[in-house]
């Protein structure tokens, strides 16, 4: 039985150590850019690209993830006795815009271990997953730009970027060949140095998977710090079955660092409706 994409995992069990101290009692999930959470806008973007079912692998202390997508009835109650109406519509839609659920991952044993949480929920579908501090924005969503590739194949996708060669050994780089159009990965390799890296195209957080990847996590070894790397699985999957790669159209930050999270305030908040040209005025004096 084919089954249609429709499931979405959002690994969030990490500690967020590069921006301690914020995260000391904010998951990072819940740093925001501008005026909206981190994990909102990966939300937002798998909706509009027709995945209607989350799954947020949490650890402890993500509880606010939870609450954010979660009804406020006081909250709104409150919101409509003022009159609110705008922020009452704002609110009330985060906490209907989708159907979320919740596993824990109890151990921090790597992506690879987070995504294998996810097993039963996903079943026997194709599912996409997610890194929410990886931000890309485009006329297409990511996820619609490899659902394309996903629709017309029944195979998994992943996407990908161009990186300079001084920033391999960052990223997952995969190596592939040209399929009939399409780009086929036949393996990749977690954070080569430039000498050893197969290519210059990084994986960035954005995949469809076939169910056979779970059966590849599951035999998948612990690598590096006791780690289950996602990586090493997709690898084997790439073996056995079809793995093709999107070079992502957009505007892409990696807001998992506080450089690039710095970045997406910054430009964001300049282009927001509502406050950037009151930026645009604060920041002229500065500049």
């Amino acid at each position: 039985m084919t089954y249609p994409l429709r499931k979405i995992v959002f690994p969030a069990a990490g500690m967020g150590t590069r921006f301690l101290p914020a995260t000391k009692a904010i998951p990072k999930e819940m740093l925001t850019i501008v005026d909206k959470p981190l994990i909102q806008y990966g939300v937002e973007e798998a909706l509009e690209a027709g995945l209607s079912e989350v799954m947020i692998v949490t650890g402890r202390g993500k509880h606010a993830i939870e609450d954010h997508f979660d009804i406020s009835a006081e909250l709104e109650n409150n919101l409509r006795r003022a009159g609110k109406d705008a922020v009452y519509d704002r609110i009330s839609r985060i906490a209907r815009m989708a159907n979320v659920a919740y596993i824990r991952q109890k151990q921090a044993l790597g992506l690879g271990h987070a995504v294998l949480c996810a097993a039963p929920w996903v079943g026997n579908e194709p599912f996409g997953v997610s890194l929410a501090d990886e931000l890309i924005l485009g006329e297409t969503p990511a996820m619609q730009q490899l659902r394309a590739i996903h629709e017309a194949t029944g195979a998994s996708v992943i996407a990908l970027a161009e990186v300079s060669p001084q920033d391999t050994h960052k990223y997952g780089i995969v190596k592939a060949h040209d399929d009939n159009g399409r780009l086929r990965l036949t393996s990749m390799i977690e954070k080569p140095a430039a000498d050893y890296a197969p290519s210059n195209l990084a994986i960035i957080g954005r995949y469809i998977f076939t169910p056979g990847l779970f059966e590849r996590l599951q035999r998948t070894r612990p690598g590096m710090n006791g780690e289950i790397q996602l990586t090493d699985a997709i690898n084997e999957l790439a073996r056995d079955e079809e793995v093709y790669g999107v070079v992502i159209k957009g505007q892409r930050f990696d807001a998992g660092n506080p450089g690039g999270f710095l970045a997406a305030n910054a430009l964001l908040g300049l282009q927001h409706p509502e406050y950037g040209e009151q930026l645009k005025v604060s920041l002229r004096p500065l500049l």
